[in-house]
């Protein structure tokens, strides 16, 4: 397939022509067997990424950190791949499919293979950072391809499975990894994991055809330097406020050395986009934020992560070490919610054609903050069905922010900001989740380090509950939004 994807070298649209359809109006068997394949391969990545979340309270134990520490394997992974996705469409544009499957693959692989023999935190912590490195690179190589494969009448059915497995996997990590930590040691997380990347990495190698053209374009490496200090030292500096250093009395001089160095690199790595912007070679084109709706629906997102993945590390932590479940008890609760939210993903998405994001945001929003409110009261005695309810419907909230949010942000931006837009979104949804992650974690112990584990649940879920208050106000804001331009290659 060669058909182009809606923007030429320079970033100028491509325009639609009646001679020239978005697509055939019927998908191949090659096209069908690539995209299945990709979608297998995007399913196993993204389950390993939530893998790892039931398992940290074991691995303190194995490995001999603490909670702040043990939480950098989830953080560093979400770290990585904020670094990576920006440099993504550098990769898409200069390697061709099958090179950036075997790549991305290949990455993963690896890094899976590194983290079942790894002998200590460190080394594990690497394999991690190399299996994000993977991970990065497969999603939106999976979108792309279906942007330019799928004819635009049949796109919201593919995008639609694609939303269920993006859904689910990372809701059966939790259950997965606590069936292998029931009757195998943690390293058989990766052990098994290991064939089916093996096994869908041969089969992309025999199967994959390349879609597209690649084109010599020029990666400023100055840019990608900079991610790594900005987001590195933002998040770094969340988890260190209030930590082991600096005990009660405040925050240490490391976390805040962090903090500005972040916010200082980040200011550079802004600055610098503006001015490659100029000459048409910015790493990511920030004239999106341009675009109101995309604006909000950035900073709801943003909000609704921090949320998200901070209660995904905080409940199986609380269930473990107040509540006294096993691995597989925890990921058994966990699971009603993930599976809530991936089944309810197609079905969002039509009511969202019809009713537009006002609705569905404003009442998501609602669900989240009452949802995480209610966890800030549990106790020592809390009914398990009703923690497992409760995450149930904080799943159903942000299932009714995230489809909304993005297609709604995504819409108004021309063609040739399209993959910008992504590439921004997926960013900050990493950096946002990281350092949600890093700022309940670290109430978290130091407030349970005063007065007990209950009190430190309660605090850090509180916290969650204030900025989840902002989700309410940006959902408010949220118009319906027409696509720009034509939609040729699926924009």
């Amino acid at each position: 397939m060669s058909t182009k994807v809606s923007s030429d070298a320079h970033g100028e649209p491509v325009q639609a022509t009646e001679a020239q359809p978005s697509a055939p109006a019927k998908m191949s068997r090659e096209s069908v067997t690539i995209i299945a394949t990709l979608l297998v391969a995007t399913f196993v990545v993204i389950l390993n990424e939530t893998i790892m979340n039931v398992a940290l309270q074991r691995l303190m134990v194995d490995l001999g950190v603490d909670a702040p520490t043990v939480q950098w394997l989830s953080t560093g992974f979400m770290l990585t791949m904020a670094v990576v996705i920006p440099t993504t469409g550098f990769i898409l544009q200069s390697l061709s499919t099958r090179a950036v499957f075997m790549l991305a693959m290949g990455l993963f692989a690896g890094g899976t293979a590194l983290a079942a023999a790894a002998p200590g935190f460190e080394v594990l912590l690497l394999a991690r950072i190399v299996q994000a490195g993977g991970t990065a690179i497969m999603l939106p190589l999976l979108m792309t391809t279906i942007l330019t494969l799928v004819p635009l009448a049949k796109r919201g059915a593919v995008m639609g499975n694609v939303s269920i497995a993006i859904s689910v996997a990372p809701a059966m990590g939790p259950t997965v990894s606590g069936l292998i930590l029931e009757h195998f040691t943690w390293r058989f997380m990766f052990v098994f994991v290991l064939p089916v990347a093996l096994a869908a990495l041969a089969i992309g190698a025999k199967y994959l055809t390349n879609i597209g053209e690649t084109e010599k374009t020029k990666l400023d490496f100055l840019s990608v330097l900079l991610t790594v200090p900005a987001f590195g030292g933002l998040v770094y500096g969340l988890s260190q406020i209030g930590g082991g250093h600096g005990g009660q009395g405040g925050p240490s001089p490391v976390a805040i050395g962090a903090l500005v160095v972040g916010v200082a690199s980040l200011a550079v790595f802004v600055l610098r986009q503006l001015r490659l912007q100029k000459a048409e070679a910015p790493l990511l084109d920030l004239r999106a934020f341009n675009f109101r709706m995309f604006t909000v629906s950035v900073l709801l997102m943003v909000v609704a992560m921090m949320a998200l993945f901070g209660g995904v590390i905080l409940l199986p932590l609380y269930l473990q070490e107040i509540r006294g479940l096993g691995s597989l008890e925890t990921g058994l609760a966990l699971l009603p919610g993930g599976l809530a939210m991936g089944l309810l993903g197609p079905f969002i998405g039509r009511l969202f054609d019809k009713v537009g994001p006002l609705p569905l945001t404003v009442t998501g929003s609602i669900l989240m903050v009452l949802s995480l409110w209610q966890f800030s009261m549990l106790d020592a005695g809390t009914a398990v069905w009703w923690i497992v309810s409760l995450h149930v419907v904080l799943s159903f909230g942000l299932a009714l922010l995230f489809t909304p949010a993005f297609t709604t942000g995504l819409n108004p931006l021309p063609p040739h900001l399209y993959s910008h837009g992504s590439a921004i979104m997926s960013t900050t949804q990493q950096v946002a989740g990281a350092a949600g992650t890093a700022l309940l974690v670290s109430i978290f112990a130091v407030v349970s380090a005063a007065s007990g584990l209950v009190a430190g649940m309660s605090a850090a879920f509180l916290t969650a509950t204030v900025i989840a208050l902002a989700a309410v106000v940006l959902s408010a804001m949220m118009r319906k939004t027409e696509g720009a331009g034509p939609t040729h290659g699926g924009h």
